[in-house]
């Protein structure tokens, strides 16, 4: 509740928690998350590090990236972000990761790589994502970077109508999201469309997360461990013209 508008008090009342439930991972990256926004990318670091060691979870490795490059280490940041598979990651942890490897690249003042950082299947311009007028700012901001102002004034506009038609989808009724979520489904194959066709509402709206059980680790462990993609829902696709895509 308070982060955006007050992150120092946030930090507070997620550090707090953190002595209580330390061994919860969710906790750690409250915790690292509360820290970054207040610019203390080392705390950020050490909570994110023993985040995805109690987690197993990859999700958080942008901002992992990420902070490296605020401690002005983009070098290592650039051998983080290659540590993982990403075909392995989730498609908006995908391409948040791309958006800070090519920030790294800007940091080491090499624009042509920063650019092709940014040039994975995600940058397509006729479909938006949530995540899509930030991957084209980047792109924006890198063009312009390289001097290709014409091409970056194209993707500037692609960002505005990008984040119209998804202002648009927001203000659709939650049932209609559901149907489309439906019909993506199905297309995946026969048992899971028949799962859906049976009862689709309490399939997509009322399955239970489980969370992921420690791993046992003390609360100061800060080593990474696995390279299990984190579970994000947020990448549903919108065509730029507002409508939802198949």
């Amino acid at each position: 509740m308070l982060v955006d508008d007050d992150p120092e008090t946030a930090n507070q009342h997620a550090l707090s928690a953190a002595r209580r439930a330390g061994r919860v991972g969710v906790v750690r990256e409250t915790a690292a998350i509360t820290a970054y926004r207040l610019g203390d990318f080392a705390t950020a670091l050490r909570e994110l590090r023993t985040y995805r060691r109690i987690s197993g979870r990859n999700d958080q490795l942008p901002m992992m990236v990420d902070c490296e490059r605020g401690l002005g280490r983009p070098e290592r940041a650039l051998e983080l972000g290659r540590s993982v598979d990403r075909a392995a990651l989730d498609t908006p942890v995908q391409v948040e990761l791309a958006i800070a490897m090519s920030g790294a690249r800007l940091d080491l003042g090499n624009p042509t790589a920063a650019l092709g950082e940014l040039e994975i299947p995600q940058l397509d311009p006729s479909t938006a994502y949530t995540w899509s007028p930030a991957l084209y700012s980047a792109y924006a901001a890198t063009l312009e970077e390289l001097g290709r102002q014409d091409e970056a004034d194209e993707w500037w506009a692609r960002v505005d109508r990008a984040a119209e038609a998804l202002a648009e989808v927001a203000d659709e009724n939650a049932w209609e999201t559901v149907d489309v979520v439906e019909e993506t489904l199905e297309v995946e194959g026969d048992e899971l469309a028949g799962a859906v066709d049976d009862e689709p509402d309490a399939e997509l709206a009322n399955e239970p997360v489980e969370p992921d059980e420690p791993l046992g680790d003390e609360p100061g462990d800060d080593e990474p461990a696995g390279d299990e993609p984190g579970e994000l829902d947020d990448d549903n696709p919108t065509d730029v013209d507002g409508s939802a895509a198949d």
